[in-house]
């Protein structure tokens, strides 16, 4: 990694990213592209007690800290038995063994589950089901899971989503000045640690700035590096065909990653 200049754009443990990377001869450029989040409050509780009513045929959750924000807020809104008793009623489907894991607290087995945690893997399981006419709730955390949204609709469900969190967007002239590195070929490397940070990149490249240049480089020069498999998956639904990622999703395990990358 001697020489090389890395992106970080994670908003936590950089103190820590940077010193892996200082200690293999790099230098970690950090470009913070992960937003601010703030939970919605009594806003939720509407949102939750519209979905109630709704009586929906499927629920699919894609995070388990998602389904526990969401449990604690009906706790908090005191509708907690209402709130569990629609799920046990409806199908539910889930993305990763959290998420899995987290509905058990309720005694619930999805019929439907991602064994990857991937929204892809999520959508090979569901794809046998008939979903025309009927109502599906997917909860979201950060990623906003376009494919999975393409996948419902095209499929002929009444979609909605339900997000826990409200993101607010970074700082623009950091990604415009993240644009700039990269397309200029003054970055090596980029890391990315979450979906959310990839949404907000791309959105703003293909709003401000021109998607193709940026393309172009993560495919030539500039290696794009993912935490793990869902963020390399956004990755890869924006249009960055080259995509490392480790086994194991630490931000440690990342770096040593594309430390490896560079070296080969």
């Amino acid at each position: 990694m001697h020489g090389k200049r890395i992106a970080l754009c994670a908003s936590r443990k950089l103190d820590e990213m940077t010193t892996l990377i200082e200690k293999q001869g790099g230098t970690a450029i950090i470009r913070p592209a992960q937003g601010t989040v703030f939970s919605k409050g009594s806003e939720l509780g509407e949102e939750m007690r519209a979905v109630i009513a709704m009586r929906p045929d499927w629920i699919v959750f894609t995070t388990g800290i998602g389904f526990e924000a969401l449990l604690e807020a009906a706790d908090r809104e005191g509708m907690a038995a209402e709130w569990q008793r629609m799920i046990k009623e409806a199908n539910v489907a889930a993305r990763g063994y959290k998420t899995v894991t987290a509905l058990k607290q309720i005694g619930v087995t999805p019929v439907a589950a991602s064994e990857d945690g991937t929204t892809k893997g999520l959508i090979r399981v569901l794809g046998a089901n008939d979903f025309v006419g009927k109502k599906v709730v997917v909860q979201l955390y950060g990623d906003t899971a376009p494919a999975l949204k393409r996948f419902f609709l095209e499929k002929g469900a009444l979609y909605t989503e339900l997000l826990p969190y409200r993101h607010i967007a970074p700082d623009e002239e950091t990604l415009a000045t993240l644009y700039k590195e990269i397309v200029g070929r003054e970055v090596d490397a980029v890391c990315f640690t979450s979906a959310m940070q990839v949404r907000f990149f791309f959105s703003f490249a293909r709003e401000k700035k021109e998607i193709a240049p940026l393309l172009d480089a993560f495919r030539t020069d500039v290696v794009a590096c993912a935490v793990g498999k869902v963020t390399k998956e956004a990755l890869e639904e924006e249009g960055v065909d080259r995509v490392i990622a480790p086994e194991h999703e630490r931000m440690g395990a990342m770096i040593v990653t594309l430390a490896r990358c560079f070296d080969e």
